[in-house]
């Protein structure tokens, strides 16, 4: 009786959806991050090279960006809903397989296949939430609720994964995915309906393998030219893959219905909107990870203690995606955009003091202080890309600031993890490629250990000051750039 009423019953169904949907959508975003304070414990039991170390962190989130855009119009041709069920009924079996995987290659192969069960979750999920929500400001609401627990998603990951670690191994971080999505599967039916899109073009294969090929032949490049230095493979590598990214981008000026399209950057207001959809998060997942590295090999930190100490940033990320429209009502989407990149940029600053002897006030100070301008930027990206492009264009623009996203997530730990695994490699004991890997080595004396600290710490304060760098050369760019009067979309979400 229960499961025939519930569809009469409007309005408790469309809050009972937004519910169920809201289950992979944490899920797709927590698995980005849940790694981060795990890795040492996953280096202990599995011995991963220092490449194949980065790989199990960000092969997933270059599998959702690289398809994002892709399943978005796949689910517009064959069906939102079908598609969510097919892709949670995937993601649940990577996190099975990723579990218990047997070996590094192993866990690349299941985080990749998580990620693209994710990339047909995200935009499916958005569609079929609208649909719940005919009324715009009760959909406006959803939408902030979407947003903010995908912002939160990222946030928690780490301290979940810490908490699942002081009482379990570390293939529990992927287990605990398997009871949402059993839920997920259980209820969706009941209370979700079939979405498709009226009017949509071709899914244009060539282009998605161009963009994932060009994507991921640029990292490798960049990371083993990190950790075995300038070699002819790196170089090799990293020309195909710039060349083919390059191909990519020629090919959807050619398109009639374009993966990315990229006339959209005409706009500078779009442009800086996107960018600021990827570096925060690049900055953010950087620092989330060696930021979980400092904690436990560093300092010692139990992996628990470790998500304690993040937890405060965590929570005021999510606290900040949960006020920031209030905010921006009252200073303006173009001052908003100034505020997050100041923040995360004196946030970052404050990771300096910290060294192999303590820091763990700073940290906790800097996560706390970067966590309200993640947390601003997270919020308003969409909302300023959808706002600064016609109305027909809106779709293209809020799965491409969606896209940046996940992009920018991986590529923090690709680009700035690498910077830190080079620096690592250059002033280390130089023993192996990774701190982890160092300190299991037998017969360390005590030397060796804190030159290897050391040089890690080295590689954190890098990081963290590049990035630094960036978001302030991004905060000058968007006050310069950005109009005082900035037009917003009220509802623009994820």
């Amino acid at each position: 009786m229960n499961e025939q009423r519930v569809p009469h019953s409007p309005e408790l169904r469309a809050w009972l959806g937004l519910l169920v949907i809201l289950g992979p959508v944490l899920l797709v975003a927590m698995d980005s991050s849940v790694l981060f304070l795990a890795m040492p414990e996953v280096t202990e039991a599995l011995s991963p090279t220092a490449d194949q170390a980065l790989w199990i962190l960000d092969i997933y989130g270059f599998a959702v960006g690289s398809l994002l855009i892709a399943f978005g119009n796949i689910g517009d041709r064959y069906g939102r809903l079908k598609l969510l069920m097919t892709g949670a009924a995937v993601f649940g079996a990577g996190s099975a397989g990723a579990a218990f995987a047997s070996g590094p290659e192993l866990l690349i192969a299941f985080r990749a296949l998580m990620g693209v069960a994710g990339a047909t979750l995200l935009p499916s999920a958005l569609a079929v939430l609208s649909e719940l929500f005919t009324d715009p400001r009760r959909r406006a609401n959803a939408i902030g609720i979407f947003a903010a627990t995908f912002a939160a998603g990222f946030a928690i990951g780490p301290v979940v994964g810490g908490q699942l670690l002081s009482s379990f191994w570390w293939g529990s971080v992927f287990l605990i995915n398997l009871p949402v999505v059993l839920l997920f599967l259980l209820l969706a039916p009941v209370l979700l309906r079939e979405v498709r899109a009226t009017r949509t073009g071709r899914v244009d294969a060539v282009s998605v393998l161009l963009s994932a090929a060009g994507i991921l032949l640029t990292v490798y490049a960049i990371k083993h030219a990190a950790v075995a230095g300038l070699t002819a493979t790196s170089v090799v590598t990293g020309i195909v893959g710039i060349v083919t990214l390059w191909r990519f981008a020629r090919r959807q000026f050619r398109l009639e219905h374009p993966l990315i399209d990229f006339r959209l950057f005409r706009d500078r207001v779009f442009t800086i909107a996107v960018i600021t959809g990827l570096l925060p998060l690049a900055a953010w997942s950087a620092v989330a990870y060696l930021g979980g590295v400092y904690l436990q090999s560093v300092l010692g930190l139990s992996a628990l203690d470790a998500a304690l100490v993040a937890l405060p940033g965590a929570a005021v990320l999510t606290v900040t995606c949960i006020v920031t429209p209030v905010l921006v009502a009252r200073i303006g989407t173009r001052a908003a955009l100034i505020t997050c990149h100041v923040l995360i940029a004196v946030g970052l600053l404050l990771l300096l003091p910290t060294s192999v002897d303590g820091g763990t006030g700073w940290y906790i100070a800097s996560t706390g202080i970067a966590g309200i301008g993640y947390g601003i930027s997270f919020s308003v990206v969409a909302d300023t890309a959808v706002a600064a492009v016609p109305a027909e264009r809106a779709g293209s623009a809020a799965a491409i600031a969606e896209t940046s996203n996940e992009i920018g997530n991986a590529l923090g730990i690709a680009l700035l993890g690498s910077l830190a695994a080079l620096i690592f490699r250059l002033q280390g004991p130089e023993l192996a490629g990774t701190l982890n890997e160092t300190l299991q080595m037998p017969g360390l004396t005590p030397a060796v250990t804190g030159d290897a600290r050391t040089a890690f710490v080295t590689g954190l304060h890098a990081a963290a000051v590049t990035a630094c760098v960036l978001h302030s050369a991004l905060g000058a760019l968007t006050a310069r750039r950005i109009p005082r009067a900035l037009p917003s979309t009220s509802g623009a979400g994820r």
